[in-house]
């Protein structure tokens, strides 16, 4: 993209680039902010007037949000192919491990998330309805959705060049752009690159949002437990939900065959230093000695 006009801000608790290929007007500006904070009022359980905060209260129904049906159909995949390991009630076991609404850090153990939460959370006939009190936690690929609803809320402005970036979950759209993958044990190296176009290429790490002793936001909700044979993953898709989606599934044995399922290409690494790819995954990945990475394999 040459000469792209930028556009940087904090929402939802990260930090967004939007690249443009000319500055962007006062009312695409107001589209996104107005896009992200429907979405945070509909789904963050870190604020106390959310629609997740009300049913976290006692369970019941609300109207359904106009993006409940593609994230939790796309659950349903996630939980079917991870045996149960990606559960969007993943809240409160997340929020006992200390990665609460007030972000206390405080670990209070580990509690599994319900494993019957099909039979707990509805979202049909404009509904979206909870059996009991729960808290539902989107993170599995939410950041990628909203992605996703920036870049469609900028067609208008911007049906050229664009890039989407929310501190790592991304989208391109028009001009190649080329990505490193961030070394999860430093931030200064890359254990590859990717040329991005008309994509979204989405990332998650052990080491971002980490705290006391071992804990992370990657929690196994059959257990409560954070993952532990994984270091890093990333996926690469038409749309930045399904690489979120699938850079979760990747903590788990199943993730590599739902990506197949879903025709998205990926890189993971594990604690011991292993990478691993997907057949036709597009990233050029460097050798042991140029990023640090030790032996490679694919999967």
């Amino acid at each position: 993209m040459s000469d792209p006009a930028v556009w940087s801000f904090e929402a939802i608790g990260t930090r967004w680039e939007i690249e443009t290929g000319r500055p962007l007007p006062a009312d695409a500006r107001e589209a996104v902010t107005a896009a992200i904070a429907d979405f945070d009022r509909t789904w963050s359980r870190f604020r106390d007037d959310s629609l997740v905060a009300r049913l976290a209260a006692s369970g019941g129904a609300e109207p359904l949000p106009a993006d409940a049906a593609a994230m939790l159909d796309a659950y349903v995949e996630l939980s079917r192919a991870t045996a149960g390991a990606v559960n969007p009630l993943v809240g409160d076991a997340l929020a006992r491990r200390g990665y609460d609404a007030g972000l206390s850090l405080r670990d209070r153990g580990a509690e599994p998330a319900p494993p019957d939460w099909p039979d707990l959370l509805s979202w049909s006939g404009g509904v979206l309805a909870l059996a009991r009190s729960a808290t539902i936690d989107v993170g599995a690929l939410g950041k990628g959705r909203l992605v996703d609803l920036v870049a469609d809320a900028l067609e208008p402005w911007a049906p050229g060049d664009l890039v989407v970036d929310a501190s790592g979950d991304l989208r391109v759209r028009g001009a190649a752009v080329r990505v490193g993958l961030e070394h999860p044990y430093d931030a200064r190296r890359a254990i590859g690159v990717v040329e991005l176009r008309d994509a979204a290429l989405c990332a998650s790490a052990t080491n971002r949002r980490a705290w006391g002793d071992g804990l992370h936001h990657v929690l196994d909700a059959r257990t409560g437990e954070p993952v532990r044979a994984i270091a890093a993953t990333w996926a690469i898709a038409p749309d930045a939900m399904r690489a979120d989606a699938i850079t979760t599934a990747l903590f788990f044995d199943g993730g590599p065959a739902l990506a197949a399922a879903w025709g998205v290409e990926w890189v993971r690494m594990t604690t011991d230093g292993r990478v691993e790819w997907s057949p036709a995954c597009p990233a050029e990945l460097f050798v042991a000695g140029d990023a640090g990475t030790t032996k490679g394999s694919q999967a």
